[in-house]
């Protein structure tokens, strides 16, 4: 049996080394280096060939691309992809800076409008950073002892509010407990006083009544008014007061003719 682990290797005399196919790793030649790899598109796309749109999440067998570039010792991959419909290439690479990806051939990243406020901040300097950093900082700050205080402003109306409650239950319980230690004397008095409550407001009620009335039937001086009779009667007799009525018996008199027997002559008829 032969030795498995040899040390030195035969070579034949007609060896030929430019017969190998097989190029050596030392001698092939240097670029990036490609892989295959399974992912998902990490921001909604359009393809820019045919108008497809294709979601984010939506999953790919890519090719992994690493590049010359770098960002501060970060370095930044190329993805290819194929669009679903037509097939077309679409690329798009890493972009450390941001902490996303970028679109970069085949296709246009859709809009989104939360990332429009942060491409203000693009051309900052790193001084102009820090200042922003620190005012938003003061900012929250300020904001979180707001907060507190709100809070504990809350914290106290929420007590001073249980303990009106609280007293308002110590009284229903007492004035209960009243009730039930008078019984039916608590039940008599309690009704001798909504009858005295009654008689008082028919007692206002009738002297209310009364005012109205005496006010309505007097001047401004003071003086009643009088109720006048309003008669038919000239002037003169509406002055005149009118006699007095009696019922004493009045006897007729006679005409002068009876009491002297002289009698009346017929008259004579005309037929």
């Amino acid at each position: 049996m032969s030795e498995r682990k040899v040390l030195t290797k035969y070579y034949p005399p007609d060896f030929d080394p430019s017969a190998i196919t097989r190029t050596p790793k030392h001698l092939r030649p240097t670029g990036p280096k490609v892989i295959t790899v399974r992912l998902m598109a990490p921001f909604s796309m359009k393809c820019t060939s045919c108008g497809e749109y294709i979601y984010r999440g939506r999953k790919f067998n890519a090719r992994k691309e690493t590049t010359e570039e770098k960002y501060f010792s970060i370095p930044i991959y190329r993805f290819y992809i194929r669009c679903t419909r037509c097939s077309g290439e679409i690329t798009f690479v890493t972009d450390p800076k941001n902490m996303d990806y970028r679109a970069e051939k085949g296709a246009k990243r859709n809009f989104e409008p939360w990332r429009d406020a942060s491409n203000d901040n693009k051309d900052e300097t790193e001084q102009e950073v820090l200042d922003r950093l620190e005012r938003e900082e003061g900012e929250n700050a300020e904001q979180e002892e707001r907060d507190k205080m709100a809070e504990l402003e809350e914290k106290m109306l929420d007590s001073k509010r249980e303990m009106a409650i609280a007293d308002a239950l110590d009284e229903i319980r007492t004035r209960n407990a009243r009730i039930e230690r008078g019984g039916a004397l608590g039940e008599e008095a309690a009704l001798a006083t909504v009858k005295e409550q009654v008689d008082e407001a028919a007692l206002r009620a009738q002297q209310e009544d009364e005012e109205a009335a005496r006010k309505a039937f007097m001047t401004e001086t003071g003086e009643k008014v009088k109720r006048l009779v309003e008669d038919e009667s000239t002037p003169e007799q509406a002055t005149t007061p009118a006699p007095a009525p009696s019922f004493a018996r009045v006897k007729k008199k006679k005409p002068m003719a009876n009491s002297l027997g002289i009698k009346k002559k017929a008259k004579p008829s005309l037929v």
